[in-house]
């Protein structure tokens, strides 16, 4: 047994010591004959063959030279002049990146650019190989190869060079604003929607866009059975990705037009024109009679939807829009979901920790490609037909150039997972703060620890440079900040339990009616008695009571048990009017 595991580990490490140093790296190149200004294509290198210049200024601007319809293997594929002082194209295959780049050096070339069809891999060779040569070798597409020749023709300049990496680009400002204010947003929005429905009665009509949708409530079973949608999911994307992508795009297509509906219609209803209403008819939906402008606002919502699916590839314009319903999607999934106690959101986010830890840092042992069936999924596979990627993250476009902007990931990605689970911890503390009156203190610390492991998982990644799970940080930051806050404050056994959010409250002060209080009648309504012990908690109640809210004098305050607990004595505090319609 032990013997195995030696070799095991042997080979393992054989297996590490074997790989193929690579870097990214650029091509500047720029026409001979002032044409268009000079543009940067990426190139896939191996800095054991000889180091590139980090400077585009000491880089040396050589001719490149077309010779892309050879595959430089034998010493009569040279030219009769050789390649003196320039920069061959060779094609790849039939011999080893040693034997073409050897010729190359022997006839006078400052450096080697072999054209590959398919998936760039690094060039590759041993360390006596790697003393001999002292030229740089490297790869580039050859679907770039036709895109310079077709822009700035055959009389070409070209200059290899690898600036260094950035630690952190500065999109990842815009996509901690875009994170951190939807979570912020959604929770704050969610919470003070649920308790409003609790506490207050609302007003209705015979319009469908005055009713508001019911937020479901998360059981363990629940949690259970979408843990293992997700990781299903997340397989078959991997295994069939070129088949499911579109699947996902016209789902996320149909959830973020109604997201983008949901947010928007508060808005729209205030709106002083538009009012008037559908006749009366028997088709689907219409037959409820909406308002004009709700239907043109779901047309608006639709038609921004249909935009981003046709144009979804456009890589300068089409992020926005994707980022603009991903941000609305999200806010409509908290609205719409909702975690009754800590206990659930404990429960979420700890197997959700332990999903997304297991596919971004186990699953690269268990496939072949040593690739994390995350990141694989969640950036689109290299080998995929489609070149489709999955619309559901956050994405903004790197700002500073650098190879790996140019060569493997143009945008910095963030997925509606880190936005959503959290965020439901954030809309349970928000309505937490109002069951206690604590001047929304557990809701203002959930969302700091939230950005402060958003902060965190940028660190990791800059220092890493490697694909992260975000609820590696965010779940322990929200989770133990908000148990903390609640040990300290001698709130955790409510908080745990949830026991301030029971569904049917007594509501000693509550309107009978739409219209308001109805005054008692003197020998018939009696109002509910007074808990023992009442008088010492301290309602925000009005100095002067109206007198339809004044308890009769001939009632006595029966002993027994309290009805409810004295957190749930609310009167109409102010927050009851001052709900949030974003």
């Amino acid at each position: 047994m032990a013997a195995a595991t030696v070799a095991w580990l042997a080979a393992a490490f054989l297996l590490f010591v074997a790989q193929v140093a690579c870097e990214y790296g650029m091509v500047r190149v720029v026409s001979e004959t002032g044409g268009p200004k000079g543009k940067d294509y990426c190139i896939l290198y191996n800095p054991q063959w000889a180091h590139l210049p980090h400077d585009l200024g000491k880089a040396s601007l050589l001719q490149l030279r077309d010779w892309a319809a050879s595959m430089l293997c034998s010493p009569s594929d040279l030219p009769a002049k050789g390649f003196s002082n320039q920069i061959p194209l060779v094609t790849r295959g039939n011999c080893t990146f040693y034997e073409k780049v050897r010729l190359a050096q022997g006839s006078g070339a400052r450096g080697l650019l072999i054209v590959s069809k398919e998936t760039l891999v690094p060039p590759g060779g041993n360390k006596t190989q790697y003393e001999e040569i002292g030229i740089p070798v490297a790869l580039l597409s050859h679907k770039d190869m036709l895109d310079i020749f077709k822009s700035f023709g055959r009389a070409v300049r070209a200059a290899l060079y690898a600036p260094n990496e950035p630690l952190l680009d500065y999109n990842m400002v815009i996509i901690f604003i875009m994170a951190v204010g939807t979570v912020a947003l959604g929770g704050y929005w969610a919470g003070s929607r649920d308790v409003r429905k609790r506490y207050m009665k609302h007003k209705r009509d015979d319009g469908p866009e005055k009713q508001e949708d019911e937020a479901v409530d998360v059981t363990p079973v629940m949690t259970c059975i979408f843990v293992v949608m997700c990781c299903s999911m997340l397989v078959l994307l991997y295994y069939f990705y070129d088949h499911l992508v579109y699947v996902i795009i016209g789902i996320f297509c149909l959830a973020s037009s109604t997201g983008l509906y949901s947010c928007l219609s508060p808005l729209v209803q205030r709106l002083p024109f538009g009012k008037c209403r559908v006749r009366d008819n028997n088709l689907p939906y219409f037959h409820k009679r909406p308002q004009v402008c709700m239907l043109l606002l779901a047309l608006f919502c639709v038609a921004v939807s249909v935009v981003w699916g046709i144009f979804r590839n456009e890589d300068q314009w089409a992020w926005i829009l994707q980022d603009a319903l991903g941000i609305a999607f999200c806010l409509y999934m908290l609205k719409t979901i909702r975690l009754p106690t800590f206990k659930a959101c404990t429960l979420l986010l700890l197997v959700l920790f332990i999903y997304d830890v297991f596919f971004v840092f186990i699953t690269p042992f268990l496939t072949k490609s040593g690739n994390s069936i995350m990141v694989e999924v969640a950036t689109g596979p290299t080998d995929s037909a489609t070149h489709e990627k999955l619309p559901m993250v956050l994405k903004v476009p790197r700002l500073n150039a650098s190879p790996l902007a140019l060569c493997d990931r143009p945008f910095s990605l963030l997925g509606f997972g880190d936005i959503l689970v959290p965020g439901l911890l954030v809309a349970y503390c928000h309505r937490f703060d109002i069951q206690v009156q604590s001047s929304r203190i557990y809701f203002v610390a959930c969302t700091i620890a939230y950005g402060i492991g958003l902060l965190v998982t940028f660190m990791a990644l800059a220092l890493m440079q490697r694909g992260q799970p975000a609820l590696l940080y965010l779940v322990p930051c929200t989770l133990t900040t908000s148990g903390a806050l609640a040990l300290w404050r001698r709130e955790l056994g409510m908080f745990w339990t949830g026991s301030g959010f029971a569904k049917d409250l007594p509501q000693p002060w509550a309107p009978a009616s739409a219209e308001g209080p109805q005054p008692p009648k003197e020998s018939k309504a009696v109002l509910p008695q007074q808990p023992p012990g009442e008088a010492q908690v301290k309602p925000s109640l009005p100095t002067e009571q109206p007198p339809e809210l004044a308890a009769p004098k001939d009632v006595a305050a029966a002993p027994g048990p309290r009805p409810y607990s004295q957190l749930t004595w609310l009167p109409h505090a102010p927050w009851t009017t001052n709900i949030p319609i974003l």
